[in-house]
This record gives C-alpha cells, structure tokens and sequence, in this order.
C-alpha cells in the first residue's frame, strides 16, 4: 500500500502520457548532426545497452532494426515490472540524460506499440533478446528530427527544455 505514493514520487510526472526516447548528450549531439535517431548509431557496441553478450543477445528492438522509444501512456510505476527506476529520470551511472519527446501521430505508421512489441517478441521465440515489457516501444527505422514534440535534459534533479535542436530542422 505504501510502494506507490513512493513510486509515484521518485517518477517524473513530465514525462506521464508522452512517448520518449532517452539518450546521453554526446549522443544526443550525434543524433542532431545525423538528422535523425538512427537504429544503428555509429557508436562502440561495448557504450551501448546490452551488448556484452554479443549479437544474438543484443536487445529485441534493436534486431528489428528499430530505436527503443518508451511510452509512458496511463503508467503506473507501481504496477510495472519492468526496471523504469534504473533509467528514469536518469540512467544509473550518468550525470545527465536526455529526453526526446516523439510525436505518435506523425510515427503510427513505423511505431510498435508496446504491447504488440511483447507479442512479436514472443512469436518470434527471441526471448533471449531484451525487452522492458508495457513501457518499451519501437520505431522502425530511423527517427528523423521532424517528427520530435520537445527535448528535456535531467541533470542534478533539475529539468530544462532545449530549444536549439530545432534549428538542426
């Protein structure tokens, strides 16, 4: 009874009923450069999530050819058994993250949804690969600038908006 007022503290209410990509900032300053979220960033496998086991491990998304996107739509951390609290507001490990808010009209068409996420996953019997069941959606392909709402960066538990990205449009 006590779990979910403390839950409902400890996750950010700004990122409630949106649909999110997170990054860090040097790698948000390559996605400005390269126009867009790619599926296969040109960074090292060993900086990116779970890849220490090599490719037929590598996350579920990611063998789609998709970018990992998190939708927070009616959440409710307290019911959620995936690990949001390793990543939300901030990855453990990092200083700053980065939020891009994606727009879902202007993506329906590239975007799984997360429940239908976890039903491909599990027909396409690849269940050794990743995924964070109910919060965990994908984008089929590259993710181009156009199509994100907002982008907020985390640091020192305060949030700020960034504008300038617009200008990379």
């Amino acid at each position: 009874m006590h779990s979910y007022p403390v839950f409902m503290s400890r996750f950010p209410a700004i990122l409630l009923n949106r649909l999110w990509h997170s990054t860090f900032n040097e790698r948000f300053e390559s996605i400005i450069q390269d126009g867009a979220i790619l599926p296969e960033p040109n960074i090292p496998n060993e900086t990116r999530w779970g890849t220490s086991q090599g490719p037929n491990y590598y996350p579920f998304v990611r063998s789609l050819g998709g970018v990992s996107l998190f939708d927070f739509t009616d959440f409710d951390p307290a019911k959620c058994n995936s690990s949001w609290f390793s990543f939300v507001p901030i990855n453990v490990g990092s200083g700053r993250n980065i939020w891009i808010e994606i727009d879902r009209e202007l993506v329906r068409e590239s975007l799984i949804e997360p429940d239908d996420l976890v039903e491909k996953w599990k027909a396409s019997n690849e269940l050794r690969r990743n995924i964070m069941p109910h919060i965990e959606a994908a984008h089929i392909g590259p993710l181009p600038l156009s199509k994100f709402v907002s982008v907020l960066a985390y640091e020192g538990g305060v949030w700020r908006e960034i504008v300038d990205w617009k200008d990379a449009i």
